[in-house]
């Protein structure tokens, strides 16, 4: 009987894996039971099933320097604030990473080198305002079930209490050879609507009577969530669309684990147009991250 009840699971991931790949030939698609293995978990994702999930890696070096997501199949987009001393040579990016401890995962990990960095003119390392950078690869990477992009929100988009994935591989803790630890690790965080952001700002962050710039906004609020590595997606869920994400933040800053204090995020509603602009400035087309 027992054997007979594997099968039936079998035949069940198999099914929801296939419809999934016929679903993922558009940007956003989550795949919620990962990709040839399923961990029953509340902190650790799936193998695969953030598809868009970049890793940023100073090359020679073992550990992931920041966070990323892919857009389109030769660029990625990521936190300024990763890049104010390094230049493209010198960084590759690893798409289908998953155990940053393991070289042997289900499938391999698939490095492409960085042609070019562009980091927002206005991008402030004091104040973390306008914390965007965009990489654009020397080679594409080739779309599929396990590789996809992620989805930008429309301009008049509105996220507040929305509850949103954000991913990376153990956010704040590093061990004594300076590598992050383990599988890739997910926390489902609320964002918090802009005025209450201000507040966390100006209380909790002691930057007393300063404004939110509009670059940035404001998520968790939930002791023991990590915000992540700096640049890794804030992704919340597209309405009416089964497993369907848009990318609202990039992370930025926060205060670590442990207090129950937000993470502050670079607003991808505010920078879409900037990010728009600098692909079509290299013809890059913007069909790949649009619902």
């Amino acid at each position: 009987m027992s054997t007979l009840i594997v099968v039936i699971f079998a035949v069940l991931v198999a099914s929801i894996s296939c419809t999934q790949t016929k679903e993922a030939d558009k940007c956003g698609y989550r795949n919620p039971y990962g990709i040839g293995s399923l961990i029953i978990s509340t902190n650790e994702a799936n193998y695969g099933e953030f598809p868009w999930t970049i890793a940023v890696l100073e090359k020679g070096l073992p550990y992931i320097r920041c966070g990323g997501s892919l857009i389109h199949p030769q660029v990625v987009l990521t936190a300024a604030h990763c890049f104010q001393d390094i230049e493209a040579k010198d960084i590759k990016v690893r798409a289908v990473e998953w155990n940053n401890l393991s070289l042997s995962e289900l499938y391999p990990n698939k490095d492409r080198a960085v042609q070019e960095i562009v980091v927002h003119k206005d991008f402030n390392k004091n104040t973390l305002i306008n914390d965007v950078a965009i990489l654009f690869l020397k080679q594409p990477y080739q779309l599929e079930e396990k590789i996809r992009p992620i989805c930008l929100p429309p301009a008049n988009s509105n996220f507040d209490f929305a509850r949103c994935y954000v991913t990376g591989w153990d956010g704040d803790y590093v061990d004594r050879q300076g590598k992050y630890q383990g599988v890739l690790k997910k926390v489902n965080l609320p964002t918090i609507p802009r005025n209450t952001c201000q507040n966390t700002l100006r209380t909790q962050y002691l930057v007393k009577d300063s404004e939110l710039h509009p670059s940035l906004m404001c998520a968790g609020g939930e002791a023991g969530k990590c915000k992540g590595e700096g640049g890794s997606a804030m992704v919340c869920p597209i309405e009416g669309s089964k497993d369907r994400y848009y990318q609202v933040g990039i992370v930025a800053f926060g205060m670590g684990c442990r207090d129950a204090h937000p993470g502050f995020y670079a607003n991808i509603l505010f920078l879409r147009p900037w990010i728009d602009e600098q692909l079509q400035h290299h013809g890059v087309d913007s069909s790949y991250y649009t619902a």
